[in-house]
């Protein structure tokens, strides 16, 4: 049983925004949806795993990038797919960052990223630091450069 579940607030387009999630995220699924008439209320879905509860609780409260959803990635393909999939009518940031079109901010970063960034050499780790304060996107191979 999973004890923290992220509960996201949306204003009225909650059916949209898990619909669109779990046709992004390959092992996704809908586990309940609970209706107030015909308009969705509340629904838990999950994504690869990880469980999410949804509400259509109105326009009093936005997403911020005070949070974030974290993506890792197995390899430049996957952080490519995500990547685009994810800001599809959203806003790309820096170092990964991204809105998506319901105002979610997401982390699409490689696996490896904590290693390269924590480098036990410092200077290599600075020299990583200083590649991805450039990016947009994340480049796993302009990373691992960084760090030789």
């Amino acid at each position: 049983m999973q004890k923290i579940t992220p509960f996201l607030w949306y204003d009225d387009n909650a059916e949209e925004a898990i619909n669109f999630y779990t046709t992004v995220f390959k092992d996704a699924k809908i586990d309940s949806v609970h209706r107030n008439g015909e308009k969705l209320f509340t629904a838990t879905f999950h994504l690869h795993g990880q469980e999410f509860m949804v509400i259509n609780g109105g326009p009093m409260f936005k997403f911020t990038e005070a949070i974030s959803l974290f993506v890792k990635c197995k390899d430049q393909e996957e952080v490519d797919y995500f990547w685009e999939k994810l800001s599809e009518d959203g806003v790309k940031s820096r170092c990964g960052w991204l809105k998506d079109k319901f105002g979610l901010s997401w982390q699409v970063v490689p696996d490896n990223l904590e290693k390269l960034l924590y480098n036990a050499d410092p200077a290599k780790a600075q020299k990583v630091m200083e590649a991805l304060m450039k990016m947009d996107k994340l480049v796993i191979k302009d990373l691992q450069d960084a760090a030789k």
